[in-house]
């Protein structure tokens, strides 16, 4: 169904006052006249013309006794003796009233009692309510308050739909109070103990078919509500008429909506432990409104999948066996305006001229506030409607896996914003955030942290993980803000943090949760890989869980990137004291399985573009750049380079334009400058795919040697990597304006000679085009320990790559 009221963040006072107007008319003869002109065009629709129905009843049932009037038939016998009346007692009508009713299920629809079948529907503004049964219509007593009732001498519950009449018109339904939950045993013992791994298909909106109609079924975990109810468009965000049931002990609330399909909006009306009101959008919505509108909405998967072949293929080589380089962007802004299937036409078709293994998507999950990036999440299982539906964004993930690129988007679940209609506070009470302030407020972002140590917030997020891996084939997770879940005294100062049971500072919780979360998604989704933000120095970050670590794939190499840019940002005749920034990371490249980053986080608020960390004139900012990205690119671990960057865009990146895509016309003046520096990294991309050596052996030792790291005076250093069957590459990195003119390096003595592979100072990428263009022979002159050396022109502020001839 489509929605009936435009975008809502809640209740339409226009569509409620109009209702409200129409229960006012419920007065003297008006209100009798309208109920009853609009239940006899009812029932005339019903039993048809008088020849052909001529056998029908027609049933005026009140809260006591059914007056039969036979039209035409005999005399009715007398009424048998009723024991009970049907009509709600005082305490349920109270709880329905105010939102406060656990089961309201059990009190209203049918059921049978002493003397037959009592039915209870409640319609608030309703004129008046008719059971339609077999070839029967019965009206039902009104009780007031928008409660109808009436007892029908039937011996069981048949099937049957009510005719609801409101000012000048008739619905025909069915009664959302027939049907049993829609919500199984198991999946209700699965959410009790925290281990449902596919928790989306048991909680939210689901349209489905139950009992043989067609609906949308509803379920929110809110343990301490005294009471949740429906809204949405379909009862013009009044959600008195649709209080949910509680599932037991597990704090699910569940209705079944007949007739209710995909495109409404709804959220919940939760009766809080205090008995206030509070309106929340649904933390299961696989859909939203388009920010800042804020409602959920009802939806339905049709996209049909066409990377197999992907997917197949993902699971051949583990991920820090092979190359991966990721070019990582901001959806929103990499080509403003573009929507998801825009999107599709022209991102697959960028990554893959320049190269690059995979695409890292800053957070695309539901989010109020643009200016956050993605990063203060409200809906966690829908991406942002601001390009488009979730069919959308999964067309772009198959559009990217059919061009060979491979899909990591950002998660986030360490914390989530403090909106009173999301996730805060849900049902009244701490619940998603520790009940311990100390431990819920984060103190960097004015946000919450989750309460890790409760087992279903922890299920409520590995199920996350999951649903973006198998829903949308996700390829891999870059979990955000890690070192903030490790410990407890993040950026808290003495006496505003608690240590563990150990006495201790780490988080035992967000230990055991993370440890959850990689074995879940690991075993689930073959050839998924997870990599951890973390920029401590944590112990085990990457190693499996079933040996104390906590399980990623990857870990940001958080301090590789701040040591080398600080480097490169030192002028070149101050470099050689600070040498170190640039091998340090070799002490302990092989403790955990890395990724270079350079990504966004690095090129904002003031910490400039990429180019412009570097020091000197357009010229040497530019060559800088160049050395700098083939030093990365031949480094241990795998690369991570931040959109713009890749054509040494001069401004920081901002939200809100994007990159500066105009530095790419050709008839901009300085062009050529920007795309030498993007064919660069093309070629980067193209040499290191085919050369397995700068890969293969990315996390083991044997897979690096240095040929000179203490070349401090000359800004100079060299190295080989070597990749599984010994195949070596030399890097060698000149990070000195000047040419060094027969610079001896030390090379292995079974290689006959050495080819130019790469080099950051040719004419092509904008430099002074000093080259070595013949094959460089060793000489059997000891250097550098070694047995042979070779004499190589080393161009000014640049890195050359060398393989065997």
């Amino acid at each position: 169904m489509t929605p009936r009221t435009p975008s809502s963040n809640g209740p339409d006072p226009k569509k409620k006052a109009a209702a409200k107007k129409a229960t006012a008319k419920k007065g003297a003869g008006k209100k009798k006249s309208a109920k009853k002109n609009a239940l006899k065009k009812a029932s005339a629709k019903k039993t048809g013309s008088a020849g052909q129905k001529a056998a029908r009843e027609t049933v005026t049932a009140d809260s006591t006794t059914p007056t039969t009037t036979p039209a035409p038939a005999p005399a009715p016998a007398p009424a048998p003796e009723i024991a009970i009346s049907p009509a709600l007692d005082a305490v349920d009508r109270d709880r329905l009233l105010h939102g406060t009713h656990h089961a309201p299920h059990s009190v209203l629809g049918a059921h049978p009692v002493p003397g037959g079948v009592a039915f209870r529907v409640f319609r608030p503004f309703a004129l008046g309510v008719t059971v339609v049964t077999g070839g029967s219509t019965t009206e039902l007593h009104d009780d007031g308050d928008g409660f109808f009732s009436g007892l029908l001498p039937l011996p069981e519950v048949p099937e049957y739909r009510l005719l609801v009449a409101y000012d000048g018109t008739v619905q025909e339904t069915e009664d959302a109070y027939r049907f049993l939950p829609a919500l199984g045993d198991l999946d209700l013992h699965l959410i009790g103990e925290g281990r449902h791994e596919q928790l989306w298909q048991a909680l939210g909106a689901e349209p489905m078919t139950h009992q043989g109609v067609t609906g949308t079924r509803f379920t929110v975990w809110a343990p301490n509500a005294q009471g949740v109810r429906l809204a949405g468009t379909f009862n013009f965000w009044d959600g008195t008429g649709a209080p949910m049931r509680s599932l037991g002990a597990t704090g699910v609330w569940e209705l079944f909506m007949p007739g209710i399909g995909e495109g409404e909006l709804y959220k919940f009306e939760i009766t809080r432990p205090d008995g206030s009101k509070t309106l929340r959008a649904d933390p299961m919505a696989r859909r939203t409104e388009v920010p800042p509108a804020t409602s959920s909405i009802v939806t339905a998967s049709h996209h049909e999948w066409g990377d197999e072949e992907w997917l197949a293929g993902r699971t051949e080589v583990p991920s820090h066996e092979a190359p991966f380089s990721v070019y990582e962007l901001h959806l929103a802004s990499w080509r403003p305006g573009l929507t998801y299937r825009q999107l599709a036409e022209q991102l697959p078709a960028y990554v893959r001229d320049l190269g690059f293994t995979h695409v890292e998507l800053m957070p695309v999950a539901e989010h109020p506030f643009g200016g956050s990036w993605g990063y203060q999440v409200t809906g966690f299982y829908a991406p942002t409607a601001r390009l488009g539906t979730p069919d959308d964004f999964k067309f772009l993930v198959d559009a990217l896996h059919q061009a060979g690129i491979g899909v990591l988007m950002d998660w986030v679940p360490a914390h989530f914003p403090r909106d009173d209609w999301a996730l805060a506070e849900f049902d009244g009470r701490p619940l998603y955030e520790h009940e311990d302030p100390l431990r819920a407020a984060h103190p960097d972002w004015g946000t919450l942290e989750f309460d890790f140590g409760r087992r279903e917030v922890r299920n409520f997020l590995v199920a996350n993980a999951v649903y973006w891996c198998e829903e949308f084939h996700i390829d891999g997770l870059r979990v955000d803000a890690v070192a903030s879940m490790l410990y407890l005294d993040y950026s808290r100062e003495p006496g505003q943090w608690t240590p563990n049971e150990h006495g201790g500072r780490e988080n035992l919780d967000a230990v055991a949760f993370l440890q959850e979360m990689n074995a879940t998604v690991y075993r689930r989704v073959p050839g998924v890989v997870t990599i951890a933000e973390e920029s401590t120095a944590w112990d085990g970050v990457t190693r499996p869980t079933d040996t104390g670590g906590l399980g990623f794939g990857f870990k940001w190499n958080m301090g590789w990137m701040h040591d080398s840019l600080d480097y490169m940002t030192h002028d070149p005749v101050h470099r050689r004291h600070h040498h170190g920034e640039m091998t340090f990371s070799m002490v302990y490249a092989y403790s955990e399985n890395y990724v270079l980053p350079i990504s966004h986080d690095e090129v904002v608020h003031g910490k400039r573009s990429l180019v412009s960390k570097m020091p000197g004139d357009w010229w040497q900012q530019r060559a800088n750049l160049r050395a700098y990205l083939a030093f990365m690119w031949a480094h241990p671990g795998k690369q991570l380079l931040f959109m713009g960057q890749e054509f040494a865009q001069g401004a920081e990146w901002s939200e809100t334009h994007g990159p500066d895509w105009w530095l790419l016309d050709p008839a901009y003046g300085a062009e050529a400058d920007h795309r030498g520096v993007r064919d660069l990294v093309r070629d980067l991309n193209t040499v290191y795919r085919h050369t397995p050596s700068l890969w293969q052996l990315d996390t083991t030792p044997a897979g690096f040697q240095w040929i000179t790291g203490d070349a401090a005076e000359d800004n100079v250093f060299a190295f080989l990597r070597y990749d599984a069957d010994g195949a070596p590459l030399l890097a060698v990195s000149n990070f000195s304006p000047v040419v060094r003119h027969d610079y001896r390096l030390g090379v292995p003595d079974d290689t006959p000679a050495w080819h130019e592979t790469l080099n950051t100072d040719t004419a092509v990428y904008g430099g002074s085009d000093v080259t070595n263009p013949d094959p460089v022979k060793p000489e059997p002159t000891a250097w550098h320990g070694r047995a042979a050396s070779i004499r190589l022109t080393l161009p000014p502020l640049a890195t050359v790559w060398l393989r065997p001839a």
